[in-house]
Formats: structure tokens, C-alpha cells, sequence
């Protein structure tokens, strides 16, 4: 497995870590106007299942892929759709999207190119896994950082 997909799944790992932090913990924002940790959880899964049912199934030689949704109308979507839902479980449903895309876009052949939206880049499904690797950094930095606070890193 190529390293940027190994670097993707390993998400899951710092993911399952957090089922041994309280849930009040998680479910507390990280800091003023922000998410809590059980939000950023949920905004990385919904990411991946849009990925994963939207994307996925066109990734194909000289395919052009939709656009991504807006942002911030994906990300509230995302809220919305994880209101009720426990931390655990959207922990579950996180490692479970996380494993079935990372294993769905390696059985795309690597020399498969593609195009987003009306973008003339071509992506292969490292370059696209690549965008979404960064994401997952920025955000398990935010969550490091606030473990780091109450010293449980």
C-alpha cells in the first residue's frame, strides 16, 4: 500500500484513541465558535461518505468528476446529520467509511487520471487522497492541541 494511503488509514488510529477520553470532553468545543471533537469526528466521516458514494463510483480513465459541494453548506449538513448520534458511534461510522474508501479507491488502478468540476487538473486517486490527508491533519492537530490542554496525550 502506498504510503499517502497508509498515512490516510492511520487517521483511524488516532480516531479509536479518543473512545477512552470522556464523552463530555468530546462533545465540549475545542475552543470558543469552534466544534468539539465529536463535530470534527463527524465532519471527516461526512467527508468520507461523500467521497466514497459520490466520487468513488466515477473515478474512471479521462473521467470528469461533479464539483465538491459548498463547504459550508456540506458542513452543516453534516451537524445536522449527526444530531443524535453518540460519540462512539460516530466513531464507528468514521473507521468504517475511513476503511471502505480507503480500500475502494486502491482498487482503482493508481494510473487512473480524472477530472474535477470544470478544473483541467488531472487527479489520480493518490493526488485526490493527498487533499484530504491535509484535511485530516489540520484537524487532528486541533484535537492534539486540545488533548494537550488537559494533558492526555
Amino acid at each position: 500500500m502506498k504510503k499517502t494511503f497508509q498515512q490516510f488509514e492511520e487517521t483511524i488510529t488516532e480516531v479509536l484513541a479518543l473512545k477512552d477520553q470522556k464523552d463530555s470532553f468530546l462533545t465540549n468545543p475545542i475552543s470558543e465558535g469552534k466544534w468539539s471533537i465529536r463535530e470534527i469526528i463527524g465532519h471527516l466521516y461526512y467527508w468520507d461518505k461523500f467521497n466514497l458514494e459520490e466520487m468513488v463510483p466515477h473515478m474512471a480513465q479521462a473521467a470528469k468528476l461533479r464539483e465538491f459541494p459548498d463547504h459550508d453548506t456540506h458542513n452543516e449538513e453534516a451537524i445536522s446529520y449527526l444530531t443524535g448520534q453518540s460519540v462512539e458511534s460516530i466513531i464507528d461510522l468514521f473507521v468504517a467509511t475511513r476503511k471502505q474508501l480507503t480500500k475502494s479507491m486502491l482498487d482503482i488502478g493508481e494510473e487512473v487520471k480524472f477530472t474535477i468540476g470544470k478544473g483541467k487538473r488531472q487527479f489520480t486517486t493518490e493526488s485526490f487522497t493527498k487533499i484530504f490527508l491535509k484535511h485530516d491533519v489540520h484537524h487532528l492537530k486541533q484535537i492534539n492541541e486540545k488533548l494537550q490542554e488537559i494533558g492526555a496525550s
